[in-house]
This record gives structure tokens, sequence and C-alpha cells, in this order.
């Protein structure tokens, strides 16, 4: 490895250790530049539009033009030849982390993101988006899909600067056709099949922005080919007696329906894709658009990857390595390839500068502006260090080498498979990776790997409205989880005035509060009275009407899923609840059980309808 004290300081930079500015000039020229070169906002002509698909589980190797002959994504594809693809490009091993990376710029774990659910899957209050430094801009913001980077205010896609969201906020949903879903803080039932309805809510947005003559930054963050696995039957109908040819590096794990059912997902998402891409060609606009195209981690599940170790959750190449593609006709050179790394936390400031706009950073970022890679004008281009991390485990690539999270060396150049640990071999280089970790972790985590102990907020700035779902609950006594995956799951067996639901709160905004229950109950179970208490105030109500509606989404699945099913949840207004500011356990208990149980509980909505008198 060439020039291992660069090495070193680069990795001081990234972590936030050192800047440029307090560099050796010897060793500044070797710095990636990471302020744009921003034109002002009011220029005219000077700001694409931007819209970027990132899609949920699809592994490096799910796309044709990365190899794979087991299907086909021919619009995706044309994105790579169009645009610029990135060869070498990592996330995070599991999907909240990389979405944080990529809306912050940031290493995930900086942000206090650290999981998948139970309130690890959101970044601080005040962490900046790329989304708030477009709507500055002078951009209209959009999402619409999987979020997961907290439902709460403010971690809410409306509070983190998109005026327009359409999806849901948790790590996964458990149903993919007309699904209850998020629209701007209200809750819609959606229309048909998930991806496609996704699809069609963002070409109307563009639609929309393109007749007001704005520019916009559409971000599109798909749920599929994340489980459960579920897709419409054209697609499935292609695979499910298909001859693969292409199978994983250990065959005998993979599951075929699971793997069959991913790849007819692909070809949906491609499908999708290829929609909007007619779309922005039928409005004019393609040669002002920038169009992006990657993936949240690993494969889930096991199929072919291009012989590369780890899937899913894994730290090893499989587990974080990303298709990333970029196109920008007549501004980025078509069919340029890109071997250096680069990573999600890269996307904010890249894309700042591609639009010429400011990029306000109140918290250092950790990317840069892969620009000269793109335009091919970088050949001193540094080499670097990207760190990827789950929990408390980390590993680091350079362009040459992995350090895995157990301290084995790889040389990716030769073994791209990871089948050869070298560390004993190389060991200055072993020990040079292993110092840069320890820095990263210190820099990253000064007082330790912290446990999650935020509370979630209620009434955060005024917000009228605040979810508070059984993901985000704990549950006492003999009260159920229907899956082991907290993220779309709700509580039964509730049958004691012993059991209690709670969450740990913060109440922001003091005053009275609507509270709002959403449940299922059978009519021989009517009756039972309920309790909602915070430091003191209490509201009681009783369930009184029946709603007993079916488990669904058996019937749609293409392989066995462990999520949740779902149901049909009907809102109950519980009643009015003062509500002090401050923290505290937010209860909801049974006083009485007239029957074998309370409810099957989902939700609790907390609407703020007035502040809190002044004494």
């Amino acid at each position: 490895m060439k020039q291992l004290i660069s090495l070193a300081l680069l990795a001081c930079i990234l972590t936030g250790g050192l800047t440029a500015a307090n560099l050796p000039a010897a060793e500044k020229k070797n710095v990636p530049e990471k302020k744009s070169q921003a034109r002002l906002a009011t220029e005219p002509g000077t700001h694409p539009n931007i819209v970027i698909f990132l899609a949920d589980d699809q592994g490096w190797g799910d796309l044709s033009f990365n190899g794979n002959t087991n299907l086909h994504t021919p619009n995706v594809d044309s994105l790579a030849k169009e645009g610029v693809k990135f060869n070498r490009f990592y996330v995070g091993a599991v999907c909240a982390p990389t979405r944080a990376a990529f809306l912050t710029g940031r290493y995930h774990a900086r942000t206090g993101t650290t999981g998948v659910s139970t309130g690890q899957e959101r970044f601080n209050s005040d962490e900046y988006t790329i989304a708030q430094a477009f709507k500055a801009a002078g951009y209209a913001t959009g999402a619409f899909g999987k979020w997961h980077n907290g439902t709460q205010y403010p971690n809410h896609p409306n509070a983190k600067g998109f005026d327009e969201y359409y999806g849901f906020t948790s790590g996964h949903w458990g149903h993919y056709f007309s699904p209850l879903l998020d629209h701007n803080g209200t809750f819609v039932k959606g229309n048909g099949y998930i991806t496609d309805d996704l699809t069609d809510k963002a070409m109307a947005f563009i639609e929309q922005q393109v007749h007001n003559n704005k520019p916009f930054f559409a971000y599109i963050p798909y749920c599929t080919p994340h489980s459960p696995m579920q897709v419409p039957d054209q697609y499935w109908d292609r695979f499910k007696d298909r001859h693969l040819k292409l199978h994983h590096r250990e065959p005998e794990k993979e599951q075929p329906d699971h793997l069959r059912a991913a790849l007819a997902m692909c070809e949906n998402v491609d499908w999708n894709v290829g929609r909007v891409l007619k779309q922005l060609k039928s409005l004019g606009i393609t040669d002002n658009t920038i169009v992006i195209y990657f993936s949240d981690n690993g494969p889930n599940g096991f199929r072919w990857n291009g012989d590369m170790k780890g899937k899913k959750g894994s730290l090893d190449e499989g587990g974080v390595r990303s298709p990333f593609v970029i196109r920008w006709p007549g501004h980025l050179p078509a069919g340029h390839e890109v071997n250096q790394i680069a990573g999600a936390i890269d996307l904010f400031p890249t894309l700042t500068d591609l639009a010429g706009i400011p990029r306000p950073e109140p918290k250092p970022i950790d990317g840069v502006s892969l620009k000269p890679l793109m335009m091919n004008s970088a050949p001193d281009w540094p080499e670097r260090m990207i760190f990827s991390s789950l929990r408390n485990r980390v590993s680091v690539r350079t362009d040459q080498y992995r350090l895995s999270r157990t301290g084995e060396l790889f040389d990716m150049h030769a073994d791209p498979g990871q089948r050869n640990n070298i560390a004993k071999q190389k060991p200055e280089i072993t020990a040079e990776l292993q110092q840069a970790v320890a820095d990263w972790k210190q820099s990253v985590w000064p007082n330790g790997y912290p446990e999650e102990k935020r509370p979630f907020l209620i009434g955060y700035e005024g917000a009228r409205s605040t979810q508070l779902p059984v993901r985000d609950a704990n549950s006492q006594g003999g009260i159920k989880r229907s899956s082991r995956h907290p993220n779309c799951s709700f509580f039964s067996h509730w049958t004691s005035t012993r059991d209690s639901i709670t969450w740990n709160v913060d109440v922001d905004q003091a005053g009275v509060y609507e509270a709002i229950l959403y449940y299922t109950c059978p009519e021989s179970d009517i009756g039972s009275t309920v309790e909602l208490s915070l430091n003191g105030s209490k509201l009681q109500g009783q369930v009184t009407q029946a709603h007993d509606p079916p488990l669904v989404g058996a019937a749609q699945d293409r392989a066995v899923r462990s999520e949740s099913f779902v149901k049909d949840f009907q809102p109950m207004t519980l009643g009015k609840i003062t509500l002090p500011k401050g923290t505290g356990l937010l209860t909801l208990r049974a006083l009485e059980i007239p029957g074998s149980q309370v409810m099957d509980f989902r939700l609790l909505t907390l609407n703020r309808i007035e502040p809190q008198p002044d004494h």
C-alpha cells in the first residue's frame, strides 16, 4: 500500500480529527476538496433537477449490468451506459444507517443511528439533511417510500426538509398491496402494489414542479426487494420456473423461493425506474436532471453477488458494497467507470457541488465531492479510507485492502472474494489500519459505544401530531409482540390488569392532546376500560365497538416470512389528556377486562389540540 502516512492522515480528515487547513503543505494537494464551489442560487440555469432511486436490500449483483444473467434490468443498465458507474461504492450493512449517511453526509454512527428499530434508526434531532440544503436553495423537495430514520418530529421527513412525503417511516412494512401509508403525517390507503404506487406519486410530484417551473429534488427510496417477498404475478411468473445459471458461492445456502422473488422484485423496480426515465424524456428535462441509483446494503439472501463474501448485515465486501450509477447527459461522461472507493457519505457534498448550491454544515461532514472522479479530472486523487460499522463492530476499506471487523486483512485486488487472510504477511499495513479503526472509534464514540436511551419526542416544536407505534414501545406482563421484528408489529395477548405498554417520552410542547388508539377487538371481548397516564396526568376510556379483521399477507407471500402479518387496525378516540412538559414513562394499561383480552394494539397517536394554559 502506497503512502501509509498519507492514508493515516486522510483517515483523520474523514473522521473529523484533522482538516486540510492544518495539514502540511505537501499533504494538502492530496486531500479531496470538501467545500462546494457553489454558484448563487439565483443564477438562471445553474440548478439541475435531482432524482435519487434507493433500492432496499438489493445487492451489487442484483443488476444485469454487473453481470447477472439471471435477471434483466435494462433501465438501470441504461443509466450505467449513459452515465458514470462506480465499481466500489460503499453503504451501511443494514438499511437505516445508509439512509442516515446519505441524508447527512456523515458516518451514521456520528448521527446517533445505531440500528434499524426501537428508536435506534433515528438520527439526532440537530442533524442537517441534504433535503434541507436543497429546500433552502429554492428546490421543491419530495420523498416517496421507506424513510426509516424516525417517525416522530423532528425526524419525520416533513421536519427534515421534504415538502412532500408519501410512504412509511418504519424499517419494513408487512403488506405491499394497498397498505396504510403516511402522506405528510396523515394516514391514507395506498393504491395497488407499493413500488408502483410510490412511483406514481413521485411522477405526479415531478410533473407538478415542471409545470411550476421549479427545480425539484425527488428522493425515491423503494422498499423492495426487502421482505416480505411479495410481487405481482406478472413478475413472479417470469421466475417461478426459470432455470438460474448463476448462484451464490455457497449454493447450498440459497432459498429458492426467496431468491426468485427477490429477482422478480428487482425487475419490478427496474420497470418503475424506466417509467420515471420516460417521463423525464417526455417532459423535456432529461438533460437538466441528475439521476442516481444505488442500494442500501448487500443482498437480503444468499444469491449470486459476484463471488463477494457476506450479505446484508455483514461488514464484509458483499454486505456493504452497493451498485451506484449517476447520469447527467451533457455534463457527466457517458460510460465512464470509477474504480476508486466512494460511499453514501459522499452524496451530500457531491450533489450540492454538481447543482451549484450552498452547502451549510452545522456539523462537519465526512464525505467529499466525487465530481472530479466523475469528470475523470482527478489524476492525483489520493487514497482514502471508508469505515463500515454495525453497532460497535468496524471494518475499514482502502482502495486495495479491507481490514475485517475481526482483524483479518485482505488484498481486495488480488483476492476480491476475501479468501486469504494476509494479516501476518503484511503486519505494517495491518497495524496501520487497526490504528485507523481505533482512532475512528475514538472520534465517533469518545465516551464509548452509546446505549439507546433517547426518549421519543411529543409535540416537538409545536408538531400537531405524534405517532407512537408499538415498534417504539415496551410491554410488561404477558403481552406479546406479533413478530420478533418490531418494525411492523403489534401487541396481542393483553389479558391482565397487571400488563402494560410503555413509551419513554419527552413532551416538548405542553398542552391538551387527543389520544387515538389503533386497535382490533372481537365482539366477545368489548368493554375493557383502559388508562393512559404520564407524570400524574390520566385519561380513561372504554372499548365499546367490535372490530375484528383477519390477518393479511400470507396469500401474497412468495416465500416464508419472519415479519409480522398485518391487520386493518381501526382508530378509537380515547379522549383528551393534558400533558405537562418534560420526560417520563407514558403508560397504557387496562383497569377492567370483562372478556378474555383487552385488544390487539398497533399504534397510539397524540394530536395536540391546544397549548397548555399559563398559570
